[in-house]
């Protein structure tokens, strides 16, 4: 007898198809969950508003790391390497260089923006 494979159907509404613009996230963690912001920052702009909050187990949040890093290799094997770009300042922040106004890269351990 031949086993049926598990099926998820998956529901998009259009509200949520519209989906949220993002050019920064925000990480943090307790013990038991991680906590992605994604903000939408304009330039120059004094302030900037969460847009969406995603609230994953760390398993799943490692699961998204590698699926991530999956379809960021996918895509440059398509369109060519992704340039890093500059170090984001924050407003009123040191514009004169160094890293004394970088805003934290929420992406790597102890790293910079």
């Amino acid at each position: 007898m031949e086993q049926k494979k598990n099926e998820l159907k998956i529901e998009l509404t259009p509200e949520v198809a519209d989906g949220h613009y993002s050019n920064l996230a925000l990480i943090s963690h307790s013990a038991n969950e991680v906590y992605i912001d994604f903000i939408a920052v304009a330039p120059n702009g004094p302030q900037a508003r969460v847009q969406t909050r995603v609230i994953m187990t760390p398993e799943n949040a490692k699961n998204l790391l590698f699926a991530l890093s999956d379809n960021i290799k996918n895509y440059e094997n398509t369109f060519g390497v992704i340039e890093r770009k500059m170090p984001i300042k924050p407003v009123g922040g040191n514009n004169q260089g160094g890293n004394s106004g970088d805003i934290p890269n929420p992406f790597i351990v102890g790293g910079k923006a």
